[in-house]
């Protein structure tokens, strides 16, 4: 749509561009951005013209730049990704969990996807298995670091500060070659995700599920082992933030979360005894 307040648009090309001026924000793929009116909102700061990488290996892992898009990172991890980084198989269900047309796949960022912060965001869901950090540059010139988990701190809310940059998404090693899961559910077929379930086995047999889209923030739960049964339902049921809206209600995303939960368990409870 157009935005009918914004007045400039400055394509960044060094990171002192990234200073905004008043009423300025920075925009990626801007498919929410674009999407509905931005009244306090006078100007664009393009962070693409960075040129940022989209994909690094590194010695630590796997870096995504922010700006890479969705499409890009699957194209990347179904044709050129480690044949041993299994955990990546789980990119392709968490962009399916979009329910997004390939049009914004090709455009939204996955660091957009994190930092719009909703509830099902699916990237969010996908880094937070992958115990991923986000790498923020802040105005001072300097950069924090902070688990992609902990970013996001409300519905559509994340810690980043006034002038703060998601520049890269950091995945470590240790959870690239981990077996993985992914359940969802939602009220309509095609419809918004009401729950997701998400769950990464690792090695060495420790075991971390993720709970998104029926509760307002990312829930980790960690396990030295896979969980039994009692142990994962108490655990998913204790979340405090479960949520009501015309989409489904606190206490059916709280079953249907425990059901997901017990079923991502079991999968991987007969994949050990196998």
């Amino acid at each position: 749509m157009d935005i009918t307040t914004v007045t400039s648009y400055r394509a960044a090309r060094t990171r002192a561009d990234l200073a905004l001026r008043p009423g300025e924000v920075v925009i990626a793929g801007g498919t929410w951005l674009m999407s509905e009116p931005q009244p306090e909102t006078t100007g664009f700061v393009d962070l693409t013209t960075l040129a940022w990488p989209d994909i690094e290996i590194t010695a630590a892992g796997l870096r995504i730049g922010a700006t890479c898009t969705i499409a890009r990172l699957l194209a990347w991890v179904e044709r050129e990704a480690p044949a041993d980084w299994t955990s990546l198989a789980l990119a392709r269900p968490a962009a399916d969990a979009l329910l997004a047309s390939f049009k914004i796949w090709n455009t939204a960022t996955v660091g957009g996807n994190v930092c719009q912060a909703f509830a099902a965001g699916a990237m969010i869901s996908l880094l937070s298995t992958l115990d991923a950090t986000a790498v923020v540059w802040t105005p001072d010139g300097g950069e924090r670091r902070v688990a992609v988990a902990d970013l996001v701190i409300d519905n559509q809310a994340t810690s980043l500060a006034h002038g703060e940059v998601l520049r890269a998404l950091d995945v470590p090693a240790h959870a690239l070659r981990s077996r993985v899961g992914l359940r969802k559910i939602a009220l309509a077929e095609l419809g918004r995700s009401g729950a997701v379930v998400t769950a990464r086995v690792d090695p060495d047999g420790a075991a971390v599920f993720v709970v998104t889209a029926s509760v307002r923030r990312p829930r980790v739960l960690r396990f030295a082992r896979v969980p039994g049964p009692g142990e994962l339902r108490d655990a998913v049921a204790s979340a405090t933030d479960f949520y009501t809206d015309p989409l489904g209600s606190a206490d059916w995303r709280r079953g249907v979360s425990v059901v997901l939960a017990e079923r991502l368990r079991t999968q991987f409870a007969k994949e050990a005894a196998a």
